[in-house]
């Protein structure tokens, strides 16, 4: 179990280096716009290079909404942040279905280890629809392949439960009755499968 604590740390540690490291690079494209540089020194071109692949695909979506496109670096940094999240909880939740099943195995207890990776999976599954929702409202577009991983993974649950729910003026309240039904998932597994854990 130590293995996967260690790697956890490593994950986790990672996430917060490329969060920071996002961070210094948008702050540094946000004063190099407000200094307004020479677009064809070198100091500008080098900066551009690093933060284009960020800030560019947000562009058209603030455009889209009415936003001004140059608080783009702004919501990147939200992004990333937001991203960094999510990937932790999932890498949490992964370890911790991991070492609920090694140990019930140890144990011999293969019901339980059956109950942890559903409730695992159902956990998951949460995860990636939660962050569906949350890129969606960044305007991440599906071209971006982060969007289109959870576009993908969760569209066989949302698909069907939009066709059977109205929308509530523009609302989508598929997610939520998603959200709702793996959360009655899980309280069951928990109640039936997972009594027995530690």
């Amino acid at each position: 179990m130590l293995i996967i604590q260690r790697i956890l740390w490593f994950v986790n540690s990672a996430i917060s280096i490329v969060i920071i490291a996002v961070i210094v690079l948008m702050i540094i494209r946000l004063i190099a716009d407000a200094m307004d540089l020479n677009p064809f020194a070198w100091s500008s071109r080098t900066i551009r290079r690093l933060t284009d692949g960020f800030v560019m695909p947000l562009r058209g979506g603030l455009r889209h909404v009415g936003v001004d496109p140059k608080f783009a670096p702004l919501v990147v940094i939200l992004l990333v942040i937001v991203l960094g999240y999510f990937v932790g909880w999932l890498a949490a939740t992964v370890g911790e279905t991991i070492v609920g099943v090694l140990n019930s195995v140890m144990r011999g207890a293969f019901v339980l280890a059956v109950g942890y990776i559903i409730n695992g999976l159902l956990s998951i599954y949460l995860i990636l629809i939660l962050a569906r929702v949350v890129f969606s409202w960044g305007q991440v577009s599906y071209r971006n392949p982060v969007m289109r991983f959870l576009v993908n993974t969760t569209e066989p649950l949302l698909g069907p439960l939009r066709r059977m729910l109205p929308p509530l003026g523009w609302i989508d309240i598929s997610p939520l009755v998603a959200m709702l039904i793996i959360m009655f998932l899980r309280a069951a597994v928990a109640g039936t499968l997972l009594i027995g854990a530690v």
